[in-house]
């Protein structure tokens, strides 16, 4: 029960974006301008603040981004091989592949900040940051297989990763944020997590699933549960403990990002699938985030 409490702020805020795009602010050029904002100015503003104010231990950093990035390609794996499972077109599969691995940044940055307070953010922000261009790699790739579109140009494009790498230059190098600019950075990255939850939620979409159901359940099941499952593992293997290792499960567990639909549309690809994918994915993430949240016992 504290685990769903825990989450609970968090995805009322997802159903508050739902709710408002049905019946309130139903214009679709209004939550476009929302997720381009949170996507090019708030949330690299509180990416880059966090890595950039808060001192990171590397030695402990390195092996908690080599795990995340198996446990990533461990999702890749796991999702490639329920293709016999879904009855689809090469494009579209690949288009719904990403649901297997890609991840909801926002929602991990809102739950670790609750967690962990701005250690939480950083950590969080820096191994969900270093794994955005892999995962890019992965679906750009398969979808520019079948497609059409440029692995070059996404990755360079990408605000997630420039600001990523931007904060931790800023760290290594030693620089110091002055007050007035982090002051003016944090209140943008304040928005970021408000914002961007409210745009998960207008961007739930349902319609027909496609293809066969239990190829569908299968990355559903790879992501919220295989992969946490997968992070867990490997991670009391290699020996990742206390902060690192709830947030290496936290972030294995996150549901699949909207950023995939956007991709797909990009590049060709089966949109209303993959919408249909991440909608079922933000949803029952409610119960699989609470039951990763219990066993690993952070709030209870």
């Amino acid at each position: 029960m504290q685990s769903l409490l825990l989450l609970l702020p968090d995805f009322s805020l997802i159903l508050l974006g739902a709710l408002l795009r049905r019946h309130l602010l139903a214009a679709e050029n209004l939550w476009a301008g929302i997720e381009k904002l949170v996507y090019f100015v708030l949330f690299p503003a509180l990416l880059f603040n966090a890595l950039a104010s808060v001192p990171i231990d590397f030695a402990t950093t390195l092996p908690l981004f080599l795990c995340a990035l198996a446990v990533l390609f461990g999702g890749f794996v796991l999702g490639w091989a329920g293709q016999p499972l879904m009855g689809l077109a090469p494009i579209a599969f690949a288009s719904r592949l990403q649901c297997a691995y890609r991840f909801n940044t926002y929602i991990g940055i809102a739950i670790a900040g609750k967690l962990h307070g701005a250690l939480g953010v950083a950590t969080m922000g820096a191994m969900s940051g270093a794994m955005v261009p892999f995962a890019n790699i992965l679906a750009v790739s398969m979808l520019a297989r079948h497609g059409q579109g440029s692995l070059a140009r996404e990755l360079l494009r990408n605000p997630l990763v420039l600001a990523t790498l931007a904060g931790l230059g800023w760290n290594l190098a030693g620089f110091e944020l002055v007050e007035p600019a982090q002051a003016f950075l944090k209140r943008l990255g304040d928005a970021a997590v408000t914002l961007g939850l409210l745009a998960v939620g207008a961007a739930l979409r349902w319609g027909q699933v496609g293809g066969r159901l239990g190829g569908s359940l299968w990355l559903l099941a790879v992501k919220l549960m295989m992969m946490p499952a997968l992070a867990w593992w490997l991670g009391r293997a290699l020996g990742i403990e206390g902060l690192a290792f709830e947030l290496l499960v936290l972030f294995a567990a996150l549901p699949s990002a909207s950023s995939a639909y956007i991709l797909a549309m990009r590049m060709g690809g089966d949109g209303p699938g993959v919408a249909w994918l991440i909608s079922a994915s933000t949803l029952a993430a409610v119960a699989t985030l609470s039951f990763w949240l219990y066993l690993l016992g952070v709030a209870g």
